[in-house]
């Protein structure tokens, strides 16, 4: 009987924690398609004329587009430099792997207004000004933690004979990493590079602090909610920043079950 009691606590739980969540971000996400511009509850009518309204506009519109240029750069950063040093710790026995590991992940920990002020301190005292790349390298100073991450966890659990096999069979180095390195890793990059993006789209501290410009997404949001002005363009944005969050996760989550093992030719 307890267990029976544990179970149906557990899943009362759990399904209040999940409504605790996501119930706020549906409601903003019906708000989106509201046809009146007072946040009345129910809703008064379906109507995707917000869509429209919010595309128009030019600060909104460019500031989608820097949110995803700076996405993109900072996850094709992640991926280049994550995967390098996974494989540098992973494969290699050296003095002082596990301080430089601990180094390159602490930035994940770290509280986002910390990192940014720290990159804006930097840029100032290097004389480098704020553009869209710094707005890259800020992001990606965590993002590389993502794919790291994602790296090493199937390096792990892929075994070292699959590539000394193919080195015995004369395979050379760019063989091995082609047909059998490869196959084994390419879902757990495509899924650290969906978080990267994720992490980064919707990232505003680091944001706020290298972009130069309030012409970006979440500066945007912030600046018409503190001004209470076009609250149906908020959600409208906040729709679109849900669903290039949430879509890129559901999907890492689904290749991250892959197991790593080759696949057939």
């Amino acid at each position: 009987m307890e267990t029976r009691r544990l179970r149906i606590g557990l899943v009362a739980w759990t399904v209040f924690v999940v409504a605790f969540l996501w119930v706020p971000l549906l409601v903003i996400c019906t708000y989106a398609f509201n046809k009146s511009n007072i946040q009345d509850w129910p809703p008064a009518g379906f109507s995707t004329k917000w869509f429209g309204t919010a595309w128009d506009n030019p600060d909104v519109r460019d500031a989608f587009v820097l949110s995803v240029k700076a996405g993109i750069g900072a996850t094709a950063f992640a991926v280049v430099f994550g995967t390098l040093l996974a494989f540098g710790l992973q494969r290699f026995q050296f003095f002082g792997r596990d301080v430089i590991s601990f180094l390159f992940i602490l930035p994940i920990a770290l509280p986002g207004i910390v990192t940014g002020m720290a990159l804006n301190r930097f840029y100032d005292v290097a004389g480098i000004g704020l553009s869209v790349w710094t707005i890259v390298i800020g992001h990606a100073t965590f993002c590389m933690v993502i794919v790291f991450n994602n790296v090493v966890a199937r390096l792990r659990r892929t075994s070292p004979s699959l590539i000394e096999a193919s080195q015995d069979l004369g395979a050379d180095g760019w063989q091995t990493f082609r047909f059998v390195t490869w196959p084994t890793i390419a879902t757990s990059l495509v899924a650290g590079g969906l978080l990267a993006f994720a992490l980064s789209f919707d990232e505003v501290i680091v944001t706020y602090f290298t972009a130069g410009s309030n012409n970006t997404l979440p500066l945007i949001i912030f600046g018409y909610i503190r001004e209470g002005l076009r609250l149906p363009v908020v959600n409208v944005i906040v729709f679109a920043v849900l669903l290039l969050t949430v879509v890129p996760v559901v999907v890492s989550v689904r290749l991250t079950r892959d197991t790593g093992v080759l696949r057939q030719r």
